[in-house]
C-alpha cells in the first residue's frame, strides 16, 4: 500500500463518513452536536452534563511524545493517528485527541499538523487552514484585550499603568518577524499613547494556554480575569479583571471553546481542539478535549508537541498535575534515520546503512525514554516508524538497546498501511494499559522556589549541569516570588532542536548550563514562563515559505498543501 501521493492526494482519495455518523460511533447523541458542513462538527458542553456521560468509566489515556527533531522527520501526529486506527483494528474503542495546526507553520517551514501518508485526519485542507474559526476567536480575545489596556492609557489611566511596564502583546497567527518589537501610537494625541510594543504568534499567547486548559466556561472566564497585562508606577499588576475585559473576552471564545469532531481516514472519531507550541508554550490540545474523548472512548491517543523534553514534559508537569490525568502509557516515537542525523550524519547521507552513527545518535532516544521510565515512572514504548531504507542490523541495533532499559520496540508502518501498520505498536499499548498502575512522579515540586524548579527541570529533563539566570530574569524572579507566585509551575521556552538551550548540540550532550533571560508570569493559565538562549515568541517566515508552493485552480481545488 506504499505510495508515491501526496498527503493531499491520498486524503481527497477518502470521502470520510457523515459526521453525524462519527458522532454515533464516539458514542455522542446528535442533540450535542453542531455541525459545520458535512464533516466536522462542534461539541456542546453539555454532553458532560448528561447522567450517562457522567457515569461513564474513563478510558485509557496514551501520551505520544517523540526523540529530539531533525530535518529527517520523526512522524508524531501520524504514529498517534496510525495508533488510535491500530487499536480499531483490535476491536478497540479508540479516539484521537490532538491539537489544531498553526497558520504559521503551514505557511512557513514545518507543515500541516494532520499526520501524513494513510494515517491522516480530515478533512485535512480544513483543519490545516481556517477549520472551525478557534484561532481567530483566540487571537480577536488577545487582541481585544489589548485595545482596551490602551485605550484605558489614552483615557485617562486611572489605574497608574506604567506604559513601560506592559507585559501584553498583541496577537496574529503568522510568523512575523517584523511585529516581534514595534513602536505603535504614532501620529498625534489622538492616536493613542506612543509606546514600545510587539505581536507574539497567536499560539504561543497567553490566551491559547487559558483557553486548552479551562476546565469549563466558567473556568475559562476566571483564568482570562487573572491574566496580568502591566504593572502601575508603584509595582502592582494590572489585570484583565481589573480592565473589565474578561466578559466581553469569553464571549469571543464561547463556541470556540467546544471541541471539534473530525475522523482519520479510517473513520476513527478524532478531537482536533486548540493549539499551543510546545517549544515556546504548554504543547498540549485543550483539557476539554481530552476529558470529552476519554468519556467517549476506551482508549485516547493524545499527543504533546515536539520531543519528549519539551512537549512530554509540559504534559505532564503542567497539564497532569492541575488536572489530575495520568498517562496509562507513553509512546517515544523515533526513526533510524533521525538517530543517524544525532550522530553526525548529513541530511543528504540518511539513506545510507551506517552502524557507527546509529549508535552515536541513540542516545538521545536513550535519555527521553529514561526521564519517562525513571523521571516520571511510567510505563513506555519505543515506536520506530519505518523507512524502506532501514536496515535489519539497523532496526536490531534499536531494539536491542531500548531492551537494555527494559522498554519493548515495536516497528510502526502507519504512513504506508494506515491501521493495519500499527497493529504491532496497538499490542504493545493494550498490553502496558493492562498493566497500568495510573501513578506517576513530576521532574519538580511546585513548592520549591522558582530557582529550584528551574534547576530541577534543566538536570532531571535536560541532563544539564545546572541553570544559569541572567541578571534580568533574577530581578524578575524575585518580583515575582514577592508578589507571590512562586508555588507556579514552569513553562519552559526552549529550542526543540536539542536537549541544551543551543540548537546546535545534538544527541544527548552533558557538560552545559540552561541560561534563563526573561521570566514571566502567567498567571490565567497559572505557570511561569522561562525563555532559555535565543528563543522567540514570535517566528519567522524561511528564505523559501511553503507558502510559495501552495496555490489554488479554477475549481477550487488547493495544490501544494503537502
Amino acid at each position: 500500500m506504499a505510495s508515491y501521493k501526496s498527503d493531499i492526494e491520498i486524503a481527497r482519495e477518502v470521502k470520510g463518513a457523515p459526521i453525524l455518523e462519527i458522532a454515533k460511533k464516539a458514542g455522542i447523541p446528535e442533540d450535542y452536536l453542531e455541525p459545520y458542513g458535512k464533516n466536522k462538527a462542534k461539541v456542546d458542553m453539555a454532553y458532560f452534563d448528561d447522567p450517562k456521560v457522567k457515569s461513564a468509566q474513563d478510558g485509557k489515556l496514551i501520551l505520544v511524545t517523540a526523540i529530539t527533531p531533525t530535518p529527517a522527520g520523526e512522524g508524531k501526529t501520524t504514529t498517534t493517528i496510525g495508533l488510535a486506527d491500530g487499536l480499531r483494528k483490535r476491536d478497540k474503542n479508540a479516539m484521537v485527541a490532538m491539537r489544531e495546526p498553526s497558520l504559521g507553520p503551514v505557511f512557513g517551514v514545518k507543515g500541516g499538523a494532520c499526520g501524513g501518508g494513510y494515517a491522516q485526519v480530515i478533512p485535512m485542507e480544513d483543519i490545516n487552514l481556517h477549520f472551525t474559526g478557534d484561532f481567530h476567536a483566540i487571537g480577536a480575545a488577545n487582541n481585544l484585550l489589548a485595545a482596551m489596556l490602551d485605550n484605558h492609557i489614552q483615557q485617562g489611566n486611572s489605574l497608574g499603568i506604567d506604559p513601560k511596564r506592559i507585559t501584553w502583546k498583541r496577537a496574529v497567527d503568522m510568523n512575523d518577524r517584523q511585529l516581534r518589537n514595534i513602536v505603535d501610537g504614532l501620529g498625534g494625541r489622538m492616536q493613542g499613547v506612543p509606546r514600545e510594543d510587539g505581536f507574539d504568534i497567536t499560539v504561543a499567547s497567553e490566551i491559547m494556554a487559558v483557553f486548552c486548559l479551562a476546565e469549563d466556561l466558567t473556568d475559562l472566564k476566571k483564568r482570562i480575569g487573572r491574566i496580568i497585562v502591566a504593572y502601575t508606577y508603584d509595582g502592582k499588576p494590572v489585570t484583565a479583571d481589573d480592565l473589565k475585559a474578561s466578559g466581553a473576552m469569553t464571549v469571543l471564545l464561547k463556541d470556540a471553546l467546544k471541541p471539534n469532531l473530525v475522523q482519520t481516514l479510517e473513520a476513527t472519531p478524532a478531537f482536533v481542539h486548540g493549539g499551543p507550541f510546545a517549544n515556546i508554550a504548554h504543547g498540549c490540545n485543550s483539557v476539554i478535549a481530552t476529558r470529552m474523548a476519554l468519556k467517549c472512548a476506551d482508549y485516547v491517543v493524545t499527543e504533546a508537541g515536539f520531543g519528549a523534553d519539551l512537549g512530554a514534559e509540559k504534559f505532564l508537569d503542567i497539564k497532569c498535575r492541575m488536572t489530575g490525568l495520568v498517562p496509562d502509557a507513553v509512546v517515544m516515537v523515533a526513526t533510524v534515520r533521525a538517530l543517524k542525523y544525532h550522530g553526525g550524519v548529513a541530511k543528504a547521507d540518511l539513506n545510507t546503512p551506517n552502524l557507527e552513527a546509529l549508535e552515536k545518535g541513540l542516545p538521545n532516544l536513550l535519555q527521553h525514554v529514561e526521564n519517562i521510565t525513571k523521571v516520571y515512572k511510567l510505563p513506555c514504548v519505543v515506536a520506530i516508524n519505518a523507512f524502506p531504507t532501514d536496515t535489519k542490523e539497523e532496526l536490531q541495533l534499536v531494539e536491542d538497546k531500548c531492551k537494555e532499559l527494559g522498554v519493548n520496540v515495536a516497528l510502526s508502518e502507519v504512513w504506508a498501511k494506515g491501521g493495519e501498520g500499527g497493529i504491532k505498536l496497538a499490542d504493545e499499548i493494550i498490553r502496558l494499559c493492562d498493566e497500568s498502575t495510573k501513578t506517576m512522579s513530576f521532574s519538580y515540586d511546585t513548592k520549591d522556589t522558582i530557582e529550584k524548579k528551574l534547576e530541577d527541570i534543566c538536570k532531571n529533563v535536560y541532563h544539564a549541569d545546572g541553570v544559569q539566570l541572567l541578571p534580568a530574569a533574577a530581578k524578575q524572579l524575585k518580583e515575582l516570588t514577592d508578589l507571590g507566585f512562586g508555588d507556579m509551575p514552569i513553562c519552559m521556552a526552549k529550542t526543540q532542536y536539542s536537549f541544551s538551550d543551543d540548537a546546535d548540540l545534538k544527541g544527548a550532550p552533558k557538560g552545559f548550563t540552561v541560561t534563563v533571560r526573561n521570566l514571566k508570569v502567567s498567571a490565567g493559565a497559572g505557570f511561569i514562563v522561562a525563555l532559555t538562549g535565543d528563543i522567540m515568541t514570535m517566528p519567522g517566515l524561511p528564505k523559501v515559505p511553503a507558502a510559495e508552493a501552495i496555490d489554488i485552480d479554477a475549481d477550487g481545488n488547493i495544490v501544494g498543501l503537502f
